[in-house]
């Protein structure tokens, strides 16, 4: 059994493909490529793969649509290609559950140290929740199952959490009353160190809070630290 990590690259651009998989393939890595969502699919169905490198702008479904799909599913980490400026783009593709995101052009030198970032984080993420795997937590009146992935609301009802909404909450979770700037969000939810005017963590929380404040606009759950960074005001009870 070949133990190198096999990386699918989808892109309708047949120059990038054929450049990032032998890039790839002389780094050490196992690499098929894909034009579109079709062909894609038809490689998912046939092997197994570590991670997907995935361009957001192509013809038929497009890459936030793949993504948000592999995502439901909890296929495999997804890095996302976005245009350069296409701030947009990056922050939906977080938000769905995308692992990370390049801006085209990139460093192919970079593009590999995200991809070994990434995998590194896998056996982790593939123990769910890490520490608070497998366990029922209660706080603010919501209650979590980390195994299923549900929150529930104070009412009962379902809250639907995308894949980048649950991490953030179980790091928030396992440090409560905690003070977390935005770079150590950054480092434990995707594993990097986040870049000039970055403000991937900004919009998670802000996201996350709208699901889980009474008032998103005043919240008092996971509040801001000025200039230090946020931190989740509310005890975590263990239920089982």
């Amino acid at each position: 059994m070949n133990s190198l990590p096999h990386i699918l690259v989808v892109d309708d651009h047949r120059q990038i493909r054929d450049s990032v998989t032998r890039f790839l393939e002389r780094n050490g890595m196992r690499a098929t490529a894909a034009k579109d969502a079709r062909e894609m699919d038809e490689k998912l169905a046939k092997g197994h793969f570590d991670l997907m490198v995935l361009d957001v702008m192509m013809p038929g479904e497009d890459g936030l649509s793949i993504c948000k799909r592999l995502s439901a599913e909890k296929r495999l980490p997804i890095i996302m290609l976005t245009a350069l400026g296409q701030d947009q783009d990056r922050i939906v593709g977080l938000e769905i559950g995308a692992d990370d995101y390049l801006p085209k052009p990139f460093n192919p030198r970079e593009l590999l140290a995200r991809i070994k970032a990434v995998l590194r984080r896998a056996p982790e993420e593939r123990r769910e929740a890490g520490p608070l795997s497998g366990r029922i937590l209660r706080f603010g009146g919501l209650t979590l199952d980390t195994d299923a992935h549900m929150l529930t609301d104070r009412d009962g009802n379902r809250v639907q959490l995308t894949t980048a909404d649950f991490r953030l909450l179980t790091v928030l979770l396992a440090r409560p009353r905690t003070v977390l700037s935005r770079e150590q969000l950054l480092d434990l939810t995707a594993g990097r160190a986040a870049g000039p005017l970055d403000r991937t963590i900004d919009n998670q929380i802000s996201r996350l809070r709208r699901k889980i404040e009474m008032d998103p606009l005043r919240p008092t759950l996971i509040t801001t630290v000025r200039s230090q960074g946020y931190s989740l005001n509310a005890d975590v009870e263990v239920v089982e």
